[in-house]
């Protein structure tokens, strides 16, 4: 039986060849006895015993062996390795009854027949084969007895030659099924190698974090996708590094002369978010360097996400803790207001006081809408009848004085599918930004909440004022929270608007007017469209 390593399944491409090697040795040795048998060597040896049956084993040996090298380009491989290991059994036994000058050399060859026959079977058929061919001999001995003619060799010999058949037999199956395993082994193993070496190509190429590979004298050797777009774009294989990104270049060689690592990100191409450079030798030895290159914005969001996680469970731990006192002293203000006996002069200073509470409890409102992020609960909406009730609302609640709003609505229903709720929390505070911000000097805000929908028919709801307009390098921050141009805002209303909007499976952007003024525009979920996932 089989060692556990041995026990392989042979690849059939290699059992295939190994019959190949076989089959054309065979057609050797038929060669090799046609030779002795009908050429000049003929004349140099003994004459056969048996000239017809020389003559007759030589032929269809031949014959035999040529057939046998044409069908092992198909079929069962086994069956045509038991098949030729049988003719070249009996083509033996033949050929030294009637070649006995030739006995020695047909039994050596005859081993290799065997050997190649073990590789290719099972052990014991294998051995089946050996023994086989010992008892082949043994009755050629027995014949040449029979017919009166002293045999050429002695048992002794026939002995050794049967230990030798069986002994070559169990060595070349267990030696052959170890290369058969080794093989195998070694094919899983560069398998195995190319598929890590593809995975780990994949991995680098697309890392978000851009990767170099800097050899001695200063190319870039290699870079993945993420390096390519924040150095422009353009191919860097075997490009100079420093005609690359001089900047970057200059970093690196400050790096390599110091050790020094430069906290202050690079911007390497214009129009491209900003990169902090790290560097790392690839070896000890060497002066090839490895530059990674992190893209500072996607920092800033990670760290954004976790102020906002802290912030919230901060928030809701403290909520009531804020809101009580806030209400206690709003509800003061609002009874001492009642008093006959206040001055008018304090009269204002309670005015600000309830002002400042009411401001604060905004605050406080913002920020817990950041710790809750409730769930949004679709319905179908018609966003022109939203916008008219919205307006009527809002009017009826805050104070307008001079200032316009009005509603600009479609003469058809316009259907989408949101959160009605949330989205009254998003024209709240878009329509509240338009009023407080977007004013020109001296003049009444002028906001219109208009409804209408896009080219391929998705609702959307414009919050537009006629004010001095947002500028570019202020566009670019309106949604990040915290970032506010008034010392009396949060920063927080317009990216829990977006949040909102996100969360029905809507955006949020800013269209800046070319006449002046500001756009706000949501973009909604069409009714009809398939519903909206779970945030």
């Amino acid at each position: 039986m089989l060692p556990r390593a041995f026990a392989v399944v042979p690849d059939p491409a290699t059992v295939r060849r190994e019959l190949y090697f076989l089959t054309l040795y065979r057609i050797f040795e038929a060669a090799l006895l046609c030779l002795v048998v009908f050429g000049p060597v003929a004349a140099l040896l003994a004459p056969p015993r048996h000239p017809a049956l020389a003559a007759t084993v030589a032929t269809g040996h031949l014959v035999l062996a040529v057939a046998l090298f044409l069908a092992g380009r198909a079929g069962h491989v086994e069956r045509q390795a038991l098949a030729g290991v049988l003719v070249d059994i009996v083509a033996a036994a033949l050929a030294m009854h009637a070649l006995p000058q030739s006995s020695a050399g047909i039994a050596m060859m005859l081993l290799f027949n065997v050997g190649a026959a073990a590789v290719l079977l099972p052990l014991r058929l294998g051995l089946g084969m050996a023994a086989l061919a010992a008892v082949a001999f043994a009755v050629e001995y027995g014949w040449a007895l029979v017919d009166g003619i002293a045999p050429t060799h002695s048992l002794a010999e026939l002995s050794m030659f049967s230990v030798s058949y069986l002994a070559i037999a169990t060595l070349t199956h267990l030696l052959g099924r170890q290369a058969q395993a080794a093989e195998a082994l070694a094919e899983r193993r560069g398998t195995q190698v190319a598929d890590l070496a593809e995975v780990n190509e994949l991995i680098i190429r697309r890392m978000r974090t851009g990767v170099l590979l800097v050899d001695a004298v200063g190319r870039v050797a290699l870079a993945n996708e993420a390096a390519t777009l924040l150095l422009g774009g353009n191919p860097l294989d075997q490009r100079p590094l420093s005609e690359a990104s001089p900047a970057l270049d200059r970093r690196l060689r400050e790096w390599m002369h110091d050790g020094q690592l430069d906290p202050q990100p690079l911007q390497l191409a214009t129009g491209l978010p900003e990169v902090l450079p790290r560097f790392a030798r690839l070896r000890a030895s060497d002066d090839q360097a490895l530059v990674f290159l992190d893209d500072t914005s996607i920092a800033t969001q990670r760290a954004e996400s976790l102020t906002l996680a802290t912030l919230g469970r901060f928030a809701a731990s403290l909520a009531h803790e804020i809101r009580n006192p806030l209400a206690a002293i709003s509800y003061a203000t609002q009874l001492m207001e009642e008093s006959p006996d206040i001055p008018a002069s304090d009269r204002r200073l309670l005015e600000i006081i309830l002002q400042q509470t009411q401001r604060m409890n905004g605050i406080v409102e913002n920020v817990l809408g950041l710790a809750k992020r409730e769930r949004a609960q679709p319905e179908h909406v018609d966003l022109g009848e939203f916008a008219r009730q919205f307006v009527a609302d809002y009017r009826a609640s805050h104070p307008l004085e001079d200032d316009l709003l009005e509603a600009g609505t479609p003469a058809t229903p316009l259907h989408c599918l949101v959160d009605r709720r949330q989205l009254q929390q998003v024209a709240t505070v878009l329509v509240h930004n338009a009023l407080v911000y977007g004013r020109l000097p001296g003049e009444p805000a002028r906001v219109a909440v208009r409804v209408h929908a896009d080219p391929g028919g998705r609702p959307l709801l414009d919050v537009i004022d006629r004010g001095p307009g947002i500028p570019d390098a202020a566009a670019s921050q309106l949604f990040k929270p915290f970032h506010t141009t008034s010392p009396h805002g949060t920063g927080l209303g317009l990216y829990i608007a977006r949040e909102l909007c996100l969360a029905n499976q809507a955006t949020l952007d800013y269209v800046p007017l070319p006449g002046g003024g500001a756009c706000f525009r949501v973009r909604l979920v069409a009714a009809g469209s398939q519903a909206l996932a779970a945030p």
